[in-house]
């Protein structure tokens, strides 16, 4: 999947605030009255600043794209390679005339192909602004990016505009991820080290129930030759069958001693099974939160194997979110209304008063209130006045912006359903 761009440096980032698009600057729409667009065709990657080059190969080609390039480039380690290897040299052939910057532009026409044809109908930099907030709106960044700035009719103003904007959705996606990925990571350290340890005790329950099986054959040895003994007349020697009832003895105390620690081995891998099936769920809900947020974000731009779903459509529904972190209120709320909603929000009661639920309640199509950063108080009384009002809530897994969008997520696929 294509990623939005995070700056390596931050001389790098300062240096990108105001991108120029061309050595030679075109008037901008209110200057040239929006005229019609020049003679001259779209523009290639290498006419474009060099401030661009690296926020277009980071946002409009994937890693899986670049490899191609650089395999069809006969690059010696195109597949063995870092991200961040593959992705400086691109940008550096970005800027030259060369076979690698040919090869690269023409990449970027093909995989956008149809973004191109749809921009393409645009006579004068409105046109394309207005294009542009359309792709924005459906979380369709990639191809659009690449277009408008290829764009003969495009102008300055409006580079700064769509690289300001691309520029602070991937500060938005880092924030948001960062979190559960470095959750989803421990995780699989557990998991690990878990299925090492299931290893070990099944391995030791094999040895133990070989033993088991050793000793339960012997038992029955001696007690067939016990009931042999029984059956025949009193032997001369005593001392011998006395001796040999003693071991009977210790044979079978050592079986019941075996089928103890057996049981106990049982008991300690069901637990060990049950704790791994939980951070499994716990692992999947993570992925599939990660995956739905980044489908919100880059919406129909990944390709047909990539991509996990159209972002949802709330058509104007009113959502309240209580609970939470303060600082992520915001970023809920320009979620939503990416998504078409409105957030109205309720801190749980530590500084917004407990009397205002009712009434937020009242004008919220659906409530939403993350497990684990609520008061026990806040979500009790949230689930009784929804369920007053007769209206659905959700709980969510947790804060983190990746939960409420796969939350949001599903919401908008039942609403599209019906």
């Amino acid at each position: 999947m294509p990623t939005l761009p995070i700056f390596a440096h931050p001389l790098q980032a300062a240096s990108a605030l105001t991108p120029s698009r061309v050595a030679i600057p075109r008037p901008s729409a209110a200057e040239s009255g929006d005229l019609l667009l020049p003679a001259k065709g779209r523009d290639r990657i290498w006419e474009l600043s060099p401030n661009l080059h690296c926020s277009v190969v980071g946002t409009c080609l994937s890693t899986g794209d670049l490899r191609q390039l650089f395999a069809k480039l006969d690059d010696p380690d195109a597949r063995t390679a870092s991200d961040h290897v593959l992705h400086g040299r691109a940008v550096r052939a970005a800027g030259q005339k060369e076979v690698a910057g040919k090869l690269l532009n023409k990449l970027l026409d093909k995989r956008h192909d149809i973004a191109i044809k749809r921009f393409a109908k645009a006579r004068t930099a409105a046109e394309v602004r207005a294009l542009w907030q359309e792709a924005l709106e459906r979380g369709d960044i990639p191809g659009a990016y690449w277009a408008v700035l290829s764009h003969p009719a495009t102008d300055g103003p409006l580079v700064q505009e769509v690289y300001g904007e691309v520029h602070m959705l991937s500060h938005l996606v880092g924030m948001s991820n960062r979190a559960d990925i470095a959750r989803l990571r421990h995780l699989e350290q557990e998991f690990g080290v878990r299925d090492d340890r299931i290893a070990r005790q099944e391995e030791r329950l094999q040895q133990i129930g070989a033993e088991r099986d050793a000793l339960a054959r012997r038992v029955a040895e001696l007690e067939q030759a016990a009931r042999r003994l029984a059956t025949v007349p009193a032997p001369a020697a005593p001392a011998e069958d006395e001796a040999l009832r003693r071991r009977l003895a210790d044979e079978q105390a050592r079986s019941a001693l075996l089928a103890e620690r057996l049981a106990a081995q049982d008991e300690a891998v069901a637990r060990l099974t049950g704790r791994a099936e939980r951070a499994e769920g716990q692992a999947t809900a993570l992925r599939d939160e990660i995956a739905a947020l980044e489908a919100a974000l880059d919406g129909p731009a990944a390709g047909p194997a990539e991509a996990t779903g159209p972002a949802p459509e709330l058509q104007g529904r009113t959502l309240l979110y209580v609970g939470g972190r303060p600082k992520q209120v915001e970023q809920l709320r320009a979620l939503t209304a990416r998504f078409g909603g409105v957030l109205l929000s309720h801190d749980g009661g530590v500084e917004d008063s407990p009397t205002l639920l009712p009434g937020l309640v009242s004008q919220a199509d659906v409530a939403f209130f993350p497990v684990d950063c609520v008061s026990h108080h806040a979500a009790g009384q949230v689930k009784r006045l929804c369920r007053e009002a007769e209206k659905p809530f959700v709980p969510l897994r947790t804060a983190s912006l990746a939960s409420f969008a796969a939350a949001v997520g599903t919401m908008g696929c039942a609403a599209a359903a019906e």
